[in-house]
């Protein structure tokens, strides 16, 4: 169990270029549902965790994301990483480890619109994390999954251990939600790489776990997705 508040960190860099035309004058992040920002749907949840703190990573319009924290979130404790040129998902969080404090970081995906089930969900996982894990996903079964075409899963659990999908297994999808030590991200001199490459390596050390979610989940990934969710919120 974490015996220290967890600093959070949310992925908000990418071009969405899945969601054209919407995303050529707003970074995906700032896309709307149900009359809230996706930025502002998983802020509000987060902002409930009581964490340490939150790091938000920009590259594609960052200055409307500035505008959008300073209008809107002035007085919490926010920290935006900018990244000059798009580091991918572990070169992102590495970029930003100058400003956190604890080892262990949840890292959430900004493209997902995270329900208040989907919070419940996170907050079980975070409570049932141990500081001796490297790293924990949390998964979701394809029957929860909307927004995204699916023939195959990510990841499956064996014994509580992650290993990547095989044919005939159940399937399961990252959902965007992790939590990671830190020292994991010392071990990769690139500046720029995926989370990919780093469980991967932690699947190969049997050094990575993960829990299941047990709610709806969506994926605004490209137009379909966002229509889905929009109809699942009216």
């Amino acid at each position: 169990m974490l015996t220290n508040k967890i600093s959070v960190m949310i992925l908000a860099a990418g071009y969405g270029k899945r969601l054209r035309p919407i995303t050529e004058k707003i970074p995906k992040p700032l896309v709307k549902i149900a009359g809230k920002t996706l930025l502002q749907n998983v802020l509000d949840h987060v902002l409930k965790l009581n964490c340490e703190k939150i790091i938000i990573n920009t590259h594609y319009h960052h200055k409307k994301i500035n505008d959008f924290i300073k209008n809107n979130y002035e007085k919490e404790n926010i920290i935006i990483s900018y990244e000059k040129e798009l580091l991918d998902t572990g070169g992102g969080v590495k970029n930003a480890m100058p400003f956190f404090v604890s080892n262990e970081v949840l890292v959430l995906n900004s493209d997902i619109y995270w329900s208040l089930n989907n919070f419940l969900d996170i907050k079980n996982f975070i409570k049932d994390f141990r500081s001796e894990q490297k790293c924990k996903l949390l998964l979701v079964p394809k029957k929860l999954a909307h927004g995204i075409n699916i023939t195959k899963g990510d990841f499956v659990i064996n014994e509580g251990l992650i290993e990547r999908f095989k044919e005939k297994q159940k399937i399961l999808i990252y959902s965007g939600a992790q939590i990671i030590s830190l020292d994991i991200l010392n071990q990769f001199k690139d500046k720029k790489f995926s989370f990919n490459i780093i469980w991967d390596r932690l699947i190969d050390k049997k050094n990575i776990s993960g829990d299941v979610m047990k709610s709806d989940w969506f994926h605004i990934g490209d137009i379909n997705g966002l229509r889905k969710a929009e109809n699942f919120m009216t």
